[in-house]
Order: C-alpha cells, then sequence, then structure tokens
C-alpha cells in the first residue's frame, strides 16, 4: 500500500496535480500490518469507515451503514414533501409517481450493492410502508395487510425492487470491456484458505442464489446481456 501511495502521488506531481492530505484516509482490513502509510513523511489517517460518492465504506463491505444513511435522507425528503402529501387537489396516482421519483429513489441509491439481509430489508420497507400508509391516511386502529397494502398502490416489496435493479445492474456491467474494475470484481475469488466459520453473506452470493431460482448461470447472464 505504502508503494502504491507513493507512485500516485509521483504520477500526479508530474501531471501538475497533488494528493489532499486530509481527505485521504486509509482503511485497513483483515491485515497485521500496523505501520502506518505515509506521504510526504507524514502519516495519513487510519480509519474505520469513509463516505465515497455519498456511499459508506467500513470493515464490513459498508451495507448496514449505507441503508440507514439512505433511510435518514428518504425519510427526510418525504417529510419536506408534506405539502403534498396533505394536498387534497393531487389525485392519489400523483402523490405515489412524486413518492417514486423524489423519495424512493433517493432511498434506493446504490441498492444494487446492498446486501439483502433479512435486517436490511425489514428497515427499508417499514420507512416504505409508513410512507404508503401516509399518503393513504391510514392511521390507527385501521388495519391492513402489507400486501394488500401493496397492491392497492401498485407497488412491488422492497426486496423484489432491488432484486431486479441488481440484475439489470449486472447485464450493463458484462456488456462493459474485460478491464472494467466493476466487471473483474464481480468474478474476483479471495485468495488463501478460508477461516472456518460461516460465510459472509456477499453480494457475489447473494446473486448466485437469486440466479439459481432463475436457473441462469454466470455464462448465460453475460450472453443475455
Amino acid at each position: 500500500m505504502q508503494i502504491k501511495t507513493g507512485s500516485l502521488a509521483a504520477v500526479s506531481v508530474s501531471v501538475g496535480l497533488s494528493i489532499h492530505m486530509k481527505k485521504t484516509k486509509v482503511l485497513k482490513f483483515e491485515t497485521k500490518n500496523t505501520n502506518p502509510v505515509t506521504l510526504d513523511s507524514e502519516s495519513l489517517d487510519d480509519v474505520e469507515s469513509y463516505t465515497y460518492l455519498e456511499g459508506i465504506i467500513d470493515e464490513k463491505g459498508g451495507s448496514d451503514a449505507r441503508v440507514k444513511a439512505r433511510i435518514v435522507k428518504a425519510r427526510a425528503a418525504f417529510i419536506q414533501l408534506k405539502n403534498i402529501w396533505n394536498s387534497k387537489q393531487l389525485l392519489t396516482t400523483i402523490k405515489f409517481r412524486i413518492l417514486n421519483t423524489n423519495v424512493k429513489k433517493v432511498l434506493r441509491y446504490e441498492a444494487e450493492t446492498w446486501r439483502t439481509t433479512t435486517t436490511i430489508i425489514k428497515h427499508v420497507q417499514v420507512l416504505i410502508n409508513s410512507c404508503l400508509r401516509r399518503i393513504l391516511n391510514i392511521h390507527l386502529p385501521d388495519n391492513i395487510s402489507n400486501s394488500l397494502l401493496w397492491e392497492r398502490t401498485n407497488q412491488l416489496p422492497a426486496e423484489e425492487e432491488i432484486k431486479k435493479r441488481r440484475l439489470k445492474w449486472m447485464r450493463h456491467t458484462f456488456c462493459k470491456s474485460s478491464n472494467c474494475t466493476t466487471k473483474k470484481a464481480l468474478a474476483w475469488s479471495r485468495e488463501g484458505k478460508p477461516k472456518r466459520r460461516r460465510p459472509k453473506k456477499t453480494l457475489r452470493r447473494e446473486t448466485e442464489v437469486d440466479m439459481k431460482r432463475m436457473n441462469i448461470s454466470w455464462k448465460e447472464l453475460e450472453m443475455i446481456a
């Protein structure tokens, strides 16, 4: 890492650029090397997480933290549009279209790269359901099942929406050149012997489960793309 950082700094200087020390962080993952990474004889900050393009990256991959951040932003976007939800002039169908474009779009940013664990799906679905009930003015003690709520509002379950976005993103990725980093990452497998423990639920493993349900292999998916 130190060699790569030094090489990056040298190339940057050759084209008239410089690396911003305060904006450059180091996140170490499963390494025994505790030596600090330096730049111009100054040590870069070691962090447990950082934000890149509105996405949170941490040692666990960042899905849980990213989803929490998206939920907060989506809830804020929904509250800002309360005048629209309270309006009696707008049709309910128009309100749902605004919800999809102005709230759910904020919520599902980078959703194709999320790990769809039970906890993540639950948190996302709870927010969406509360928004739908608010628009329809469904409050306690009124009782309506989630399936009926989705049917009345023409909405898909959050897990199904995320899986569709993921498949669409993968097809788009497979269309890229073989040198594309994103395409390489999909086929990447960790070197060495894994530790004896329950395998983590990674994006690749979840994708393989989805493909198995659809009876599609990696090669077939690449050909479809």
